[in-house]
């Protein structure tokens, strides 16, 4: 009901209610498996029956429900398999699900077949043997029932995550018209993952597979559909893409609690939250706000209308919660690796990000028990004013730590999209730009195509007569200066550590000379540190260079940990 009432045993006044639905209580004696099915069977009707109210009535159909499930009980699996899915190729893949305490399960498909017993929680799992890309394949689950998923491709399977620049839909991007009308890709198969912010693992989610169409690409991330259409044309295989991006995700939300609780760097973080689980309530906050409504309604409706209230303990920046709600109910599908578009969140706590984010991957990696599996991430773009004079930025800080993880973790690559931004919005359109730096590195490092696919980095720097000399790797056919004759956007500093722009020359094909008449011995040297900077220097090969500091002061984000 969308006014959240109910009414009374006796049919009179209606009652507010307390509608939880993923709050269900266990009810004793229960594997697992009977508890998800009670949930699942009951969730429907929760928005009628659970007030607290009438919490010992409820208790009492939940358990004539559980009952009444028990005796059903079917083979089921999660979501994340069904009809249109694709298979990771080339690798065993786990399937998994839920049935009765003992039962025996048979999973087939393309020849081949698998058993399994249902566990003391009703849990089954087996593993698929490799299998190679050919036509639609059959998957069939048997026990006490019959589950059959039919069209099943064998692809390749990437994860699109991050905060809202993944999120991004393709109809909000570039040439939304013209991309939704041409998206007639069926081999390419999508499903996203809806928002759902707890503490309490989920198993399952509300979303399937679909075919690749005009009708439903308009809505699904940009970045993601892109770049799967980028190894679709390249490489001729059916791609699978799993949307379970969230805007205005914190990375700390993406990862289970206790692994940041295990490691003193977040200790002020946890403890903040702590505080705010203890002293938040949603319903005093509510009624706060619809107190703040009415005064401004009586008072003319001047000025902005006071915004109602986000719950932070079903948000996106809770440690764990997206982790929870979004990513657990994924862990374990097969497969190739992941995309990502995150940071914006994380940018006031860069230096705490060095460690955050390589701590996100390597745990991801070690849920999903796939090795090493690639990880490639889109390094913050250009956002907010240009500034006159070079200074500190938190954005250049978390650009840099993010920069830092591709030496602290193997099979990671960083797309630079510095020159892709708009100053006044935190979303750039171009996402089809984004899309094909990252599909660059997945072509060249996964796929074995020869394809230029880093930005060019900063390598070393010697300084005589005072002039910096930077030597650069990665610079493909060469260094050259977009637009202008000499590359712009270059910083110098002596021991009092107080920057001026800079001149600079390109010098051979891997070096920049750097100088200002304002510092006779420079020291350090900054490049697209800033917000928003104005930068040219690019590879022939048309790749920016990565954004960098030659030096390691401490910048304005040191001492931020919550």
């Amino acid at each position: 009901m969308g006014d959240n009432v109910a009414r009374n045993s006796a049919g009179g006044k209606p009652q507010e209610m307390d509608c939880r639905p993923s709050e269900i209580p266990h009810t004793p004696g229960f594997s697992k498996v009977n508890q998800l099915r009670l949930e699942s069977t009951i969730e429907p009707l929760a928005q009628l029956l659970f007030m607290k109210q009438h919490l010992k009535r409820f208790l009492t159909v939940a358990g004539t429900l559980a009952l009444t499930a028990a005796a059903q009980a079917d083979v089921t699996l999660p979501n994340i398999f069904g009809d249109h899915m694709v298979l990771q190729r080339g690798q065993q893949n786990p399937v998994w699900g839920w049935a009765d305490k003992g039962e025996k399960i048979t999973v087939t498909i393309g020849g081949q077949s698998h058993a399994a017993t249902a566990n003391a929680d009703g849990e089954w799992r087996v593993k698929l043997a490799p299998m190679k890309v050919g036509k639609p394949l059959t998957l069939t689950v048997k026990g006490k029932n019959t589950v059959t998923f039919s069209d099943v491709l064998v692809g390749e399977v990437w994860i699109c995550s991050g905060q809202s620049n993944m999120a991004w839909s393709v109809g909000q991007a570039n040439d939304p018209d013209l991309e939704i009308m041409t998206a007639k890709f069926p081999n390419i198969r999508i499903i996203s993952v809806p928002q759902v912010g707890t503490q309490e693992a989920k198993s399952n989610f509300n979303g399937k597979w679909e075919r690749c169409s005009p009708d439903n690409i308009g809505s699904f991330s940009a970045v993601g559909y892109f770049f799967g259409r980028q190894l679709h044309q390249t490489l001729d295989i059916p791609i699978g893409l799993i949307d379970n991006a969230w805007g205005g995700s914190a990375a700390e939300a993406w990862i289970r609690r206790d692994v940041l609780a295990a490691d003193k760097r977040y200790a002020e973080l946890l403890a903040k939250w702590e505080q705010t689980e203890k002293s938040y309530n949603h319903e005093t906050a509510v009624a706060s706000y619809k107190a703040r409504v009415k005064k401004w309604e009586d008072g003319g409706k001047k000025g902005n209308k006071p915004r109602a209230p986000r719950n932070p303990l079903t948000g996106n920046h809770r440690p764990a919660n997206i982790y929870n709600g979004v990513l657990h109910p994924t862990i374990g599908y097969g497969i190739r690796g992941a995309i990502w578009y995150q940071g914006e969140s994380n940018a006031g706590r860069a230096y705490q990000y060095r460690h955050l984010f390589p701590l996100m991957i390597q745990h991801w990696r070690d849920e999903w028990k796939q090795g090493d599996f690639p990880f490639y991430f889109v390094q913050l773009a250009d956002f907010r004013n240009e500034v006159e004079q070079p200074g500190e930025s938190a954005w250049a800080e978390l650009r840099e730590a993010q920069t830092m993880t591709l030496s602290k973790l193997k099979n990671t690559g960083q797309a630079v999209i510095i020159d892709v931004g708009e100053g006044r919005d935190i979303h750039p359109r171009n996402k089809q730009a984004v899309a094909k730096r990252l599909a660059r590195w997945a072509l060249a490092k996964d796929y074995g195509i020869d394809v230029v696919h880093q930005s060019p980095t900063y390598k070393s720097m010697d300084v005589k007569g005072g002039k910096a000399t930077l030597t650069f790797d990665h610079v493909g056919k060469g260094l050259y200066s977009f637009d202008v004759h000499n590359p712009v956007g270059f910083a110098v500093a002596g021991k009092d550590k107080k920057f001026v722009w800079a001149e600079a020359r390109i010098d051979g094909k891997d070096k920049v000379q750097v100088w200002s008449d304002q510092v006779k011995d420079p020291v350090a040297v900054r490049y697209g540190w800033a917000e928003n900077p104005v930068v040219t220097l690019y590879s022939r090969d048309g790749l920016p260079a990565t954004p960098f500091r030659t030096d390691d002061w401490p910048g304005m984000t040191i001492n931020s940990h919550k």
